[in-house]
């Protein structure tokens, strides 16, 4: 019996695929990801979702831990907000592993 040539040798392992965040649409590459709270753990959120670590700044830049969990307790409701829209519009045209400084909105100060 003739040996496979190690070209020939298909591996039955494959690596996972990176998770696409729910926010962007981007895959999250391993070292931007950051775990969200829908309901903050502060106020006994336990659910959580992998996101982008720029998205997930960029809406705790906009909403206070009580309107997080008044008021966006899911990712369907944060896509409704126009500040959210806006984000998403332009990150969702950069690379996956892209990341900028998150500055908080002046409507918290």
């Amino acid at each position: 019996m003739a040996r496979k040539q190690r070209g020939e040798i298909r591996s039955w392992y494959e690596a996972p695929s990176a998770p696409v965040c729910p926010l962007c649409g981007r895959e999250i590459p391993e070292e931007q990801r950051d775990e969200h709270h829908l309901v903050p753990k502060s106020r006994g959120g336990r659910e959580t979702l992998t996101l982008h670590r720029i998205c997930h700044r960029q809406i705790h830049a906009l909403y206070s831990e009580a309107e997080l969990e008044q008021s966006f307790p899911t990712i369907a409701l944060l896509l409704q907000q126009p500040g959210i829209q806006t984000f998403v519009k332009w990150v969702s045209k950069k690379p996956p592993g892209f990341y900028d400084g998150t500055r908080r909105s002046n409507r918290r100060r």
